[in-house]
């Protein structure tokens, strides 16, 4: 393991901080964090907790005090012992579930990660999934490798007009000032890889981040090296360009296996999340057929070892590319691997009512044996919607499996819940995240403290939002109506709703306006009122959905709602984090069966907020009947119209004649909500447990992971 840049000059006493800063086990510590709080919280606040910028800008008399400071420094050596002890145990569930395959490795494809604010190459679920994939193979001891981007420019930073539309702005990210590392040659330059790309070679250098006991490498095309529009392939996700799209995908793809075997990595196990890192399988196929193998000869050596996770429900959501686009940037490729065009076409052909294409899902399911989408419903769907590749099976029987998403708990866990959990579940309940046996334990705990815990949490997501908006408003960036959206009237005792995604149409964030005289009624109620807080980003692309922002904001600032309606702007992991931690319920409305699984929930759930949600992705495998509560029925799709009406409907029923009555009626003498405790120790018991990502890793382990691995031997 390369050494870790030394650029702080620390005290010696506390030298081990930098370290600690270029590891994101910090990331799901608590007490890792506190280090640097407890030297100046204010900083840790203005870094948006980025431990490299704060070690950069701290004053050096805070630093000289701490030493100095006999509390402090014991705190400092167990958090290191505690450190060391984690990367070098032994005795990791793999390393015990699995002695004899210890010399294995996977490699994990993604094209963004969502590990923390301070590390924003992130859009959205799918990364906040593949970064929570990452730390839970870090807890387990599975020997991961990933490969991905590191985006320049972020997504982006995101600003609400006082009329409700959302305007962006590029975020220009300062390697130096971020938890990554260059990896470099023995010359001390930049390692590189190249890739070929229309009439040019295209390099990539190679950052490193540690997660954990996780490697995780992003390749960055911002050189001297490469023309401006090849040194833009790297600067933000998602880009509506079909050439950048493509060039991207082959990056990451067929340069991702080039960068692990220039580190000297060789995988046993190579999994796609999501087909933009399908290319992979061509590099790999290119690899064996250079030794003399046919191309069917390497294809059936690599499908053995290739795992596909799918994401996405709907066809025309998957990335695909007009069959010219293919012969631009492939002709040199299938000669080599011993293909006609039409035979190398046909590896990701799809008819569309638009044309014929190339689509990234069919070529990855083409080339892989372990297929799965990520929830139950979503495997059902995933099967119909893929059947054509499998014409001679019958729906059920496509080979598409399902491993449900989970989250990683030492991630979205509030510390007041932690500290609790330590008390009433045992100090090692860490270890057991995915026993329902040890979640049947909520039960001891007493219903006062738990509710006390949730008042706090309610109270700093209160505190947070306020704060943000009054920073906001002496900048005088924003007015008056949009300081009162931002936040400036919510109460800490009021019953509060959480709606926080990313808004594409589907996901139906005017559902609850749909009778907005009634949502007027219910949220304005004297005694018993309801505040509903959004975030959220529409892709700069998207106008539907930024017309939905716009909805969105101008009925929050509505005064006719009092300010009971609010927009925490430029949503990101740390706005996330005080949303699923803070509100009362979890509110979730897509028209399903769109959602392939959904996570937000799940953290909420983890943090004793109810989910309100319909039955569709992980909450119809989720919903009990007493762990939180349905919109709509579990019934197939109807009418999309038909649908959102009947929605609507129960929506609204059953938050006045059960959610709010539950939460304000029936309180004990000390003001204890004891039905609403009695529900969210429900939801903690069945849902912790089930939707974790420790459940989910060792699911992918002993269903694709280790079969594969086996395979490998063959």
């Amino acid at each position: 393991m390369r050494d870790l840049p030394n650029q702080f000059s620390l005290p010696r006493r506390i030298s081990r901080l930098g370290q600690l800063a270029y590891n994101l086990w910090w990331v799901w510590n608590p007490e890792a964090q506190m280090l640097f709080t407890n030297i100046n919280k204010s900083l840790w606040d203005a870094v948006n907790h980025n431990p490299v910028a704060f070690l950069h800008k701290v004053e050096r008399r805070l630093l000289n005090a701490v030493t100095n400071d006999r509390y402090y420094l014991e705190f400092y050596d167990r958090v290191m012992k505690n450190f060391d002890s984690y990367l070098n145990a032994q005795d990791t569930w793999y390393a015990t579930t699995y002695p004899n395959l210890s010399d294995k490795q996977v490699a994990y494809f993604s094209f963004e990660f969502g590990l923390h604010e301070s590390l924003p190459v992130y859009a959205g679920g799918l990364g906040i999934l593949a970064g929570d994939h990452l730390k839970e193979a870090s807890d387990l001891g599975i020997p991961l490798v990933a490969i991905g981007f590191i985006y320049n420019k972020g997504y982006f930073v995101q600003h609400i007009t006082e009329d409700g539309w959302q305007e962006t702005r590029d975020l220009i990210l300062d390697f130096d000032e971020m938890p990554v590392v260059p990896v470099l040659d023995k010359e001390g330059k930049p390692l590189m890889i190249s890739v070929e790309l229309p009439g040019r070679s295209v390099f990539a250098r190679i950052w490193e981040v540690r997660v954990g006991r996780v490697m995780l490498y992003l390749l960055d095309t911002n050189l001297d090296e490469n023309n401006n529009g090849d040194r833009q392939l790297t600067a933000r996700l998602y880009s509506n360009d079909l050439d950048i799209r493509i060039s991207q995908e082959i990056l990451l793809g067929m340069g991702g296996v080039r960068a692990l075997r220039l580190l000297g990595y060789h995988p046993d196990v190579w999994h796609m999340n999501e087909g933009h890192s399908a290319f992979l399988a061509l590099e790999r196929a290119l690899e064996l057929v250079r030794t003399g193998k046919t191309f069917d000869e390497a294809t059936a050596i690599i499908e053995k070892t290739n795992v596909f996770t799918t994401h996405t429900p709907v066809p025309a959501g998957n990335d695909q590319f007009p069959i010219w686009l293919v012969d631009k940037y492939f002709a040199q490729v299938w000669p080599e691997l011993g293909l006609t065009r039409d035979q190398f076409v046909n590896l990701g052909h799809q008819v569309q009512p638009w044309g014929e294409t190339f689509c990234m899902p069919v070529l990855a399911l083409k080339l892989s044996d372990y297929r799965n989408a990520v929830s139950e419903l979503h495997g059902q769907v995933s099967r119909r919607m893929w059947n054509w590749i499998w014409p001679e099976k019958r729906p059920e029987e496509v080979p598409i499996t399902h491993i449900t998403n989970g989250v990683h708990t030492g991630t979205f866990l509030a510390r007041r819940l932690r500290l609790l959990f330590d008390r009433y579940l045992g100090t090692d309940w860490m270890k057991r995240i995915d026993d329902p046996e040890l979640w049947a334990q909520i039960a001891n705990i007493p219903d006062g403290e738990l509710w006390q815990v949730r008042r706090h949490l309610k109270r700093k997501l209160v505190v947070f939002a306020n704060t943000r908006t009054r920073a906001l408003w002496q900048s005088g960036s924003i007015t008056p109506a949009q300081v009162v959206a931002g936040g400036l009237f919510l109460e800490p005792y009021s019953l509060t709703i959480g709606f926080a995604r990313r808004f594409a149409t589907y996901k139906r964030a005017n559902l609850i306006f749909r009778d907005y005289d009634r949502l007027l009624r219910l949220i304005t109620n004297y005694e018993r009122p309801v505040q509903i807080v959004f975030a959220g980003k529409a892709h700069p692309a998207d106008e539907p959905g930024k017309l939905l922002i716009q909805q969105v904001y101008r009925a929050v600032k509505d005064s006719k709602s009092g300010g009971r309606l609010v927009f925490l702007e430029d949503y990101d992991m740390n706005v996330a984090r005080y949303l699923v931690q803070g509100v009362d319920v979890w509110l979730n409305t897509p028209r399903r069966p769109n959602e392939a699984s959904g996570t937000s929930g799940m953290k909420a759930a983890l943090n004793g907020v109810l989910n309100f949600s319909v039955l569709d992705g992980w909450w119809r495998e989720g919903y009990n009947g007493k762990n939180g509560w349905a919109i709509g029925e579990d019934l197939p799709a109807q009418d999309a119209q038909q649908q959102d009406d009947a929605d609507a409907e129960s929506l609204y029923n059953t938050l006045e004649n059960e959610i709010i009555p539950l939460y304000y009626e029936n309180r004990t003498a000390d003001n204890l909500p004891s039905e609403w405790v009695g529900r969210i120790k429900e939801s903690m018991r069945t849902l912790a447990p089930m939707f974790s990502t420790r459940r989910m890793v060792k699911e992918y382990m002993t269903e694709m992971y280790e079969s594969a691995m086996q395979a490998d031997d063959d």
